[in-house]
């Protein structure tokens, strides 16, 4: 469940200079305001304690200032009080508390709280689940615009939640929130597109609005548009590129991104071929639990590309693909097998076992 704060921007000393990043001043100006009661400076006030801006965070002083202004009715300290009961931060995690400070602030309008009240019901935090509810609700705050609700309830129709499957008006509803900006929709027309749901397939397309998304560090949108300059789809084939947009999405640690970044140092694609720096890759991905990084680093060790051959080490890392590995992979396991005594097999399934109780780590 995603579940959104509120930040409302005043025209105040405190805010000109929480704008310019001196959050100190901002904090003398707030905390001035707010012990007078001023219920828009204790909400920001506690904005400052739940984010450690210009002091140490703390989520119980975060809370403090938000009920002040909440039971004043500011709806966006309601909200923000809504979300620390949600999380449980300051306090003990309260569904129903925060349902209540939600439907506050929704009656007044507040299209963060209809949203994260949404959240609840699609989610059944609270609340018995009920798509029909959280559609409804969805509904209502991307009729004012709201882009997170936006997409919400692209996602619902994507789905099919509570709602027949429609994956034009998911694409419509997300090319609304793309058109504001938003990242992850953007990443989401651009996946329509490239996969051809609700509109013709258009991989050019595509990778233009993984592009706008990729700008903005969407992960998946780097990894898609890395994949497509790799391979040549919809744009020009690309290697530097590629291993750039890669690099950007493995370094956010996306295990995918990791992996073909690692094939791309083994190949010598976009950057000069190091194995050593392929197997590292690998490593991260496979940390992760990705199947096809557990083939690479076997192959690595079979190979001895990176490091020393070793194919106890190699049917290790092959035998962790048993788990959720595709056939092609478990077959690649069974052909190295084939080739060895059976201490070496046995010795092998040993260490793999021992490799899941480390959960992939230290391997």
């Amino acid at each position: 469940m995603v579940i959104c704060g509120v930040f409302y921007a005043q025209y105040d000393p405190g805010q000109t200079a929480y704008d310019r990043g001196d959050y100190q001043t901002a904090l003398k100006e707030w905390r001035s305001r707010a012990e007078q009661g001023n219920r828009l400076a204790q909400n920001s006030l506690g904005w400052l304690y739940e984010n450690g801006h210009g002091l140490p965070q703390d989520y119980v002083l975060a809370k403090k200032w938000y009920q002040l202004s909440a039971e004043q009715g500011n709806s966006y300290a309601q909200v923000n009080l809504g979300v620390l009961y949600a999380r449980g931060k300051g306090v003990d995690q309260d569904y129903s508390l925060a349902m209540k400070w939600y439907q506050k602030a929704a009656k007044k309008g507040d299209a963060t709280a209809v949203y994260n009240l949404a959240g609840l019901y699609h989610d059944g935090y609270g609340v018995p689940q009920d798509y029909e509810k959280a559609l409804a609700l969805y509904q209502k705050g991307a009729e004012e615009g709201y882009s997170p609700a936006q997409i919400a309830l692209g996602n619902m129709y994507l789905d099919g939640q509570g709602v027949r499957q429609d994956y034009a008006m998911a694409l419509y509803l997300f090319k609304l929130a793309a058109e504001q900006g938003q990242a992850d929709a953007q990443f989401n027309v651009g996946l329509m597109y490239e996969s051809g749901k609700g509109v013709l397939k258009d991989e050019a397309i595509a990778a233009e609005w993984y592009d706008l998304s990729a700008d903005q560090g969407q992960v998946y949108a780097q990894h898609n548009l890395a994949s497509m300059y790799l391979n040549g789809t919809g744009i020009p084939q690309d290697y530097e590129v590629a291993f750039k947009l890669y690099t950007l999405a493995a370094k956010q640690g996306y295990p995918e991104a990791q992996n073909n970044l690692g094939l791309m140092h083994r190949e010598g694609q976009g950057t000069s071929q190091d194995f050593q720096k392929a197997l590292m890759w690998f490593k991260k991905a496979a940390g992760q639990g990705l199947p096809v990084a557990f083939v690479n680093i076997g192959k690595a060790y079979m190979r001895g590309e990176g490091v020393q051959e070793d194919m106890v080490t190699a049917l290790m890392w092959l035998n962790l693909i048993v788990m959720n590995g595709s056939q092609d992979q478990i077959d690649i396991l069974r052909e190295a097998e084939s080739h060895l005594p059976i201490e070496q097999v046995e010795e092998g399934q040993r260490l793999a076992k021992e490799c899941v109780l480390k959960e992939f780590k230290g391997c």
